[in-house]
């Protein structure tokens, strides 16, 4: 166990240790680079179990590389700062005797625990030596791949999280996007040349780190890792596939289960199973009709969360990615974000996006009816505006 340690802890013995890690040389490299902020949202007061989830390829793991630079830029002594991946470990038992371990070298600390999900039953070991009380002096940071594994963890661990926090991590949304970038938000360029090209930009690469720095090779990994993680969780990679083409074939207009179901020669259970995991795998999201209520049983929208996300998947199944339902989808994703929640409405006339107090319709050309007066009709040279002013402002 401590040479897997040595081998993954390389601040323990040398100062400038990132020349030497993987994932700080892969930052270092990259064009555009930022600390996320999702780092602020961690609980770094013993004792405290936090869960680190989001997407693949969303920068998780080089996220804690960069707070374990912070911690030591801090003066907590190196030697409490503990990270080690659990795919190096392989089984079970491998990982109880690497806590075991680590309670028995290092009375207090940091340790962070990734590609946690990479070993069945974790979650049971993890658990007694909380319980034991062998813990209490520690931050606990445990991250993953597989969101779907992963997702629906931290409720078995009730009452045993001490300060600890769920903390979600997405690719970046416009505001971030432009962020990154360099250019500082100012209301005079958000009508500007520049902030429609970035938006062109993030329309086509999305918000994952190695898409902004125009890695094209993001898009075939995704689906090839993606693949992996659909068969670690015992589904077919067929049908989810066409599933994801039916989604742009019908998109963005509603439609039923029972119907989808028949498309896709799946009974319906079958297919809320894996709308299900398309959800918990942070790739797409269901949007329910809403008028004066929810109607959970009438037709719905499913949309794809990220523009890289849609770019993977458009070359999974050969559908050709349309502006109308790529800017739909990314307004209601960002509102989604904002407000915890997005519905759409649909009678004589269809509005696109209700999440808060806001009833967003979202065309790529200009309208061709018109509205009630409390709809806002989003015309493509609207959306940088709006979709930076989501997170400028407090409704």
């Amino acid at each position: 166990m401590k040479w897997i340690l040595e081998y993954h802890n390389l601040w323990w013995k040398e100062e400038e240790w990132y020349s030497r890690d993987k994932h700080m040389r892969d930052l270092h490299e990259q064009r555009i680079k930022w600390t996320p902020n999702w780092l602020s949202d961690l609980s770094l007061e013993p004792f405290s179990l936090n869960f680190v989830i989001g997407p693949r390829q969303v920068g998780k793991t080089t996220g804690i590389k960069l707070l374990i630079k912070e911690l030591i830029k801090r003066n907590v002594e190196p030697e409490k700062v503990i990270y080690f991946n659990v795919e190096a470990l392989g089984s079970l038992e491998s990982f109880r005797s690497m806590l075991k371990f680590v309670v028995e070298n290092f009375r207090e600390g940091f340790l962070f625990i990734d590609e946690i999900t990479a070993i069945t039953g974790w979650e049971k070991v993890l658990k007694s030596f909380i319980d034991l009380g062998l813990l209490d002096e520690f931050v606990i940071v445990c991250s993953g791949s597989s969101t779907a594994s992963l997702l629906k963890i931290p409720e078995s661990f009730m009452g045993r999280r001490g300060n600890g926090r769920d903390v979600y991590v997405l690719p970046l949304n416009f505001k971030e996007f432009v962020e990154v970038h360099g250019v500082k938000i100012r209301k005079h360029i958000l009508h500007s040349e520049d902030m429609k090209k970035l938006f062109e930009k993030y329309a086509e690469v999305g918000g994952f780190p190695r898409t902004i720095n125009g890695d094209a090779t993001f898009f075939e990994d995704f689906v090839r890792e993606l693949k992996s993680e659909i068969k670690n969780l015992k589904k077919s990679f067929v049908t989810f596939s066409a599933l994801i083409s039916q989604i742009f074939t019908i998109a963005p207009s509603p439609i039923s289960y029972s119907s989808l179901s028949q498309k896709l020669g799946v009974s319906r259970p079958t297919l809320e199973e894996y709308v299900e995991m398309l959800e918990d795998t942070f790739i797409g999201k269901v949007v329910y009709w809403k008028d004066h209520e929810i109607l959970f049983r009438k037709e719905k929208k499913i949309i794809l969360r990220d523009p890289a996300i849609t770019r993977s998947l458009s070359l999974l199944t050969g559908k050709e990615v349309r502006k109308d339902f790529l800017y739909e989808w990314i307004v209601q994703e960002h509102l989604f974000r904002r407000f915890g929640e997005i519905y759409y409405y649909r009678n004589r006339y269809e509005i696109d996006c209700i999440a808060g107090d806001l009833k967003v319709e979202v065309k790529a050309g200009k309208p061709h009816r018109k509205y009630p007066k409390n709809v806002l009709v989003l015309e493509e040279d609207d959306l940088p505006k709006f979709l930076v002013g989501l997170f400028l402002e407090r409704r």
